[in-house]
């Protein structure tokens, strides 16, 4: 199959990639002008550079490509970060999907779309309501869960009224390397790395702690997505989570223990934002009916992040 994966620069679009090619498809790639791959010695042929904002741009792309499958993970994808840019936030994630569902409808109509949705759209839900089932109602409180919703209801529009097989995954909080440090987990690893190396006082400055999330490591997800389109129902969302959320202490704890690093824990209010759910945690009955199973443990990935921030500094 022919599949192209917006947004593969970023840490789940290149893991969609990488998982992909071992699946033996022709792979093609869309990023920004703007990337860094584009000053790379050695130019990647299969990579496509593009603005999503630029309809045109997007739809030649699309024409060229004729993919079988598309992977839609090009967005603003930080949910503090679009509190400071909420108008991009809008833009990137509500119209930028639009640009890609028009051309899709134009030159690949009969290609699986997958639209990365967000758990965000969720909002505050009361503790007693959880795990998170796709059916209840969505209230996003942040510009990102609000992008992320429209995002939804745009694949839905076009399933509906167009018949175009798109899938609707609700990812939780998806980790990995060579992440920026713009979520809580990066910003953690980040500074634990700094303090073992001796760059940074033992002084971790963290937001809230005691909010909870259902944290899922990309290569997991990816692996599931890949069977909601192999195995899953086009125009229904699915929660892509692990079923099990870790508060930021807990989180914290771990990365200091993986470590070895003893730190002061500095509350930060720069880190705050206007508001925050407590607790995420979905419910993956779906992608566990179509046969996910979850491989790697936060500790794992916790292992993982903090080995590549070492690296990097």
């Amino acid at each position: 199959m022919k599949v192209l994966v917006t947004g593969s620069t970023g840490m789940i679009g290149s893991e969609f990639v990488k998982q992909s090619r071992a699946k033996g498809h022709e792979v093609f790639g869309v990023a920004r002008n703007s990337a860094s791959s584009r000053s790379a010695a050695i130019p990647d042929p299969s990579l496509l550079y593009c603005d999503i904002l630029d309809p045109d741009a997007i739809a030649e792309i699309i024409k060229k490509v004729r993919p079988d499958v598309i992977a839609h993970f090009a967005a603003q994808a930080f949910n503090g970060t679009s509190w400071q840019m909420e108008t991009l936030t809008h833009q990137t994630n509500y119209l930028g999907t639009l640009n890609v569902l028009k051309a899709c409808h134009t030159h690949a109509p009969a290609a699986k779309i997958l639209l990365a949705c967000s758990s965000a759209e969720y909002g505050i839900v009361p503790d007693d309501e959880q795990p998170l089932k796709e059916h209840r109602l969505l209230r996003p409180l942040t510009p990102y869960g609000v992008s992320k919703l429209g995002t939804e209801a745009l694949g839905y529009q076009f399933f509906i009224n167009y018949g175009m097989p798109i899938f609707l995954p609700r990812l939780f909080i998806h980790v990995g390397m060579g992440h920026p440090p713009a979520t809580m987990i990066q910003n953690f690893g980040r500074q634990v790395a700094l303090i073992k190396k001796d760059k940074m006082k033992p002084e971790i400055h963290v937001g809230r702690m005691d909010t909870a999330r259902d944290f899922v490591d990309v290569r997991d997800g990816v692996r599931a997505m890949m069977l909601l389109l192999e195995k899953g129902r086009a125009g229904e969302p699915a929660n892509i989570c692990t079923g099990i959320a870790y508060s930021g202490r807990q989180v914290m704890d771990m990365l200091l223990e993986i470590s070895g690093v003893r730190a002061t824990i500095v509350e930060d209010t720069t880190l705050m934002r206007p508001s925050d759910e407590t607790l995420l945690l979905g419910d993956n009955s779906i992608i566990t009916g179509l046969g996910w199973k979850q491989e790697f443990s936060l500790k794992d990935t916790l292992r993982g992040v903090y080995e590549d921030w070492v690296g990097r500094i």
